[in-house]
């Protein structure tokens, strides 16, 4: 066989073998990536459809204990509807303090300063609608309203 024949099957055969690993290779590839796209978006939206169970539970009435979240400089949810004798309880996750304090001079929380992680608990033993803001930042406010 001569020469340049020769060397034309060689590179023949390291193109045509070449392009067979990179199909793979890319195939693979695909393959991964699809099931990491799948995994992310299956755990996104559990984290969503978890997320909003954790709000519809905050937001409606609980015979015991109720919680509100302080988080970018906001209380969360800023309007709740609880019954009588019900304990509410605010967590500070913003990095700056924040308080609890009654704005309408009615019987209500008074927190204090709540540094991050922090946490504050109120019983609310009268019916009625009771306005509460943090005193360092007075933008920030919310409702209790209080039913039987």
């Amino acid at each position: 066989m001569n020469k340049p024949v020769a060397i034309g099957i060689i590179v023949a055969v390291v193109v045509l073998g070449g392009g067979a690993l990179l199909l793979l290779h890319n195939k693979s590839n695909d393959t991964n990536s699809t099931t990491s796209t799948t995994t992310s978006s299956t755990s996104s939206t559990t984290s969503s459809h978890d997320m909003n169970e954790s709000s519809k539970s905050l937001a409606t009435e609980t015979p015991n204990a109720t919680g509100v979240t302080i988080e970018n400089f906001a209380f969360s949810p800023a309007n709740i509807t609880v019954k009588k004798g019900t304990t509410v309880t605010w967590t500070n996750k913003d990095s700056a303090a924040h308080t609890v304090t009654e704005t309408d001079g009615q019987k209500g929380p008074d927190s204090g300063n709540l540094a991050n992680g922090k946490s504050y608990s109120f019983t609310y033993d009268t019916v009625g609608t009771f306005k509460y803001h943090c005193a360092i930042h007075p933008d920030m406010t919310g409702t209790v309203t209080v039913t039987e």
